[in-house]
């Protein structure tokens, strides 16, 4: 989803599931039930539910989900001074800074995805969304100034950082990283990783949001995803579309739950890092179904940015992936922009 904001994503899950895993044997936990297993991270929550029959040690398996969560948390935290993100946003230009594997397996990701959509998607505009007031720093109290604007615009530019399996290095000292559009997305990626690794097929995984639906649900169907009816203040029950999944992942952002009135405008928290500005493509939700979720997190967030038509224009060149962009036609009209294969997955 390159937006460096934390991102409001309305995916409302309808069916659930159960689980097992031989480095999880217990002899207390007999299921024939979905199993749930849940709790917070990157400043949300997350759900999984799996489907088995066999035995599991529940708390074993949750303590491994945390771990590794914990993990990427602190490697991606904006809110954490000792976090890489944090570490390299402080390094001096054209020193390579040295971080995980995770970290680079995410900006990889991001590099593709900044590249394809000709920089929609751009991780390093965190002093744009900033001076909004959607990032860490306090800003938004009122419009800002286009010089103010055009001079931050110059200090971004996920081109400007060199990527390579040593680490990373930044070209301008101003340079900074927020990865919230495409963290959480990873987050689920990795999680899903480690329920294969432990043998389970049958799982849905969600954080924030984001969701990644393994195998099949308890009633042997594929996974069924609810995609929320993008209006301000809207229960999260008020379903726009469902969708159903099988080992594919899919990430929705909006402009509706997240943003700021200026004398007396709304301003989503949705910033482009083209202009600088909130875009005026009246886009108002961008869904993206993909092989994995961090592509799919942060393609949905450059779909926001895009004029629905090349973003779709865009997702059909692409193999794997399929997308449905609303746009708001009046207040209680929306109209929908889907790439070619994403009917197929509507119920």
């Amino acid at each position: 989803m390159g937006l460096a904001c934390k991102k409001i994503i309305a995916c409302l899950i309808i069916f659930t599931f159960n689980l097992f895993c031989l480095p999880f044997f217990s002899t207390a936990s007999f299921l024939d039930r979905d199993l749930y297993i849940s709790g917070e991270t990157m400043g949300t929550y997350y759900h999984i539910t799996l489907v088995s029959k066999k035995r599991l040690d529940k708390n074993r398996l949750k303590t491994k989900i945390d771990a590794q969560l914990k993990m990427i948390n602190k490697s991606m935290s904006c809110f954490d001074p000792d976090s890489e993100i944090l570490v390299f946003n402080r390094a001096a230009p054209h020193t390579r800074v040295k971080v995980s594997k995770d970290f680079i397996r995410v900006m990889k990701k991001g590099r593709k995805i900044y590249s394809i959509t000709g920089g929609a998607w751009d991780g390093t505009i965190k002093p744009l969304v900033d001076l909004w007031g959607f990032g860490t720093e306090k800003g938004g109290k009122r419009i800002p100034g286009q010089d103010r604007i055009s001079k931050l615009l110059s200090c971004t530019g996920f081109d400007k950082i060199e990527i390579s399996d040593k680490g990373l290095m930044k070209k301008n000292k101003f340079l900074t990283l927020d990865l919230g559009s495409i963290a959480k997305g990873y987050g689920v990626d990795k999680t899903a990783e480690l329920l294969k690794q432990c043998r389970l097929e049958n799982f849905l995984v969600e954080i924030g949001g984001e969701i990644y639906a393994a195998g099949k649900n308890k009633k042997e169907n594929s996974w069924q995803v609810g995609i929320s009816t993008p209006k301000k203040g809207i229960a999260a029950n008020d379903l726009y579309k469902i969708v159903s999944l099988k080992d594919k992942a899919i990430a929705t952002s909006g402009d509706y739950r997240n943003f700021i009135n200026i004398d007396g405008k709304t301003y989503a928290h949705i910033i482009s890092p083209v202009t600088g500005y909130p875009p005026e493509n009246q886009v108002v939700s961008a869904s993206v179904i993909a092989g994995d979720c961090t592509f799919a997190d942060g393609l949905a967030t450059a779909l926001m940015v895009m004029a629905p038509e090349k973003g779709t224009a865009l997702v059909n060149t692409l193999a794997d992936t399929e997308c449905m962009i609303i746009v708001r036609e009046s207040q209680h009209k929306f109209k929908n922009f889907m790439s070619n294969g994403f009917s197929d997955y509507l119920q």
